[in-house]
């Protein structure tokens, strides 16, 4: 009895041993479990949710995150948003935005305004433009020249060298000439002077000449430039020899500036003759012959002349002439 008694108590004790230790491993195991499972704050879960972003639909756990991240969205992303500007235009933005653009025709570049003494048809000789050169003189005769304005009383006349000449450009223009010493002369260009004559060079009158230094000096240093002289003389027309309903050439005389072109009527316009070197405007088929003219000065000035006859070497007088600048 003894011995039964002593025993009963140890296997309860054992028993009891026993439970405790399955109970503390099941704790152990269970607190293993939930330490080790994912988003319950682990530190495993954490390493991991920092190199990469969950995607788990739990990452939304209240209403009001999305709207948090959806504030800061836009500044994360890479590229901005295209502004309305960025966007190609629609036809009717495009029209909205033309007028403020530069208008193509007109305005200050475009169409300057002209002012007094320019000269948009003038050749190398311009107005308002001095010039450096040298004067020679020759003996002028009568006054005739290249330009083939005949025989003239007055002999305050030069002759241009030919790069200036301009084939017969400079025919006509009135042109200022002063020397060193301060003397100066008035000439009209009736002729050309060739080779050896040099670009700035004037051929003057003997008379002319002498009015500036002593024949004697041959050669002296000049500046010289265009005039548009006052007078009382009005443009004056010539056809010349061999002229005809069917071939003519057309001469203007006693005209103020410089001729830039001369222009005949064919009836539904105008029609440009060409210059030649002695100073006639041809009409190689007999357009315009015996018709209305048109004259157009360098400074753009246009007269126009009606009633002259169709008879070669006749010189006749308009009413017209340039006006002064």
């Amino acid at each position: 009895m003894a011995s039964r008694s002593h025993r009963r108590p140890l296997r309860r004790r054992r028993s009891a041993l026993a439970s405790a230790i399955a109970l503390a491993s099941v704790a152990l195991l269970v607190s293993l479990v939930v330490a080790l499972r994912p988003g319950d704050g682990g530190r495993p879960d954490t390493v991991r949710a920092a190199a990469e972003p969950s995607t788990s639909p739990r990452a939304s756990a209240t209403p009001t995150e999305p709207k948090a991240k959806a504030k800061a969205k836009p500044q994360s992303k890479p590229k901005p948003r295209p502004k309305p500007s960025e966007v190609s235009p629609t036809p009717a933005r495009t029209s909205a935005s033309a007028p403020a653009r530069p208008s193509p025709v007109g305005g200050p570049r475009s169409a300057p305004r002209a002012v007094s003494g320019s000269a948009p048809l003038a050749g190398r000789i311009k107005p308002q433009v001095s010039y450096d050169g040298v004067a020679t003189h020759y003996d002028a005769a009568d006054g005739d020249g290249a330009c083939l304005y005949g025989p003239s009383p007055d002999l305050m006349v030069a002759a241009m060298n030919t790069t200036d000449y301009e084939t017969s450009k400079a025919c006509g223009a009135y042109i200022l000439v002063r020397a060193a010493n301060g003397a100066s002369v008035t000439v009209r260009i009736t002729n050309e002077c060739p080779s050896p004559c040099a670009p700035g060079q004037l051929d003057l009158s003997k008379q002319a000449f002498a009015k500036l230094a002593g024949l004697s000096a041959g050669r002296i240093p000049v500046t010289w430039s265009l005039l548009s002289p006052s007078t009382s003389e009005t443009v004056s027309i010539r056809y010349k020899t061999g002229s005809s309903r069917h071939w003519c050439g057309i001469q203007a005389l006693g005209h103020r500036n410089p001729l830039a072109r001369l222009e005949v009527s064919t009836g539904s316009g105008w029609s440009r003759l060409t210059r030649t070197e002695y100073n006639y405007f041809l009409s190689p088929d007999g357009t315009g012959c015996g018709g209305s003219l048109r004259l157009t000065d360098i400074y753009g000035e246009q007269l126009t002349v009606d009633g002259i006859a169709l008879r070669p070497d006749a010189v006749q007088p308009t009413r017209v002439q340039f006006a002064r600048h």
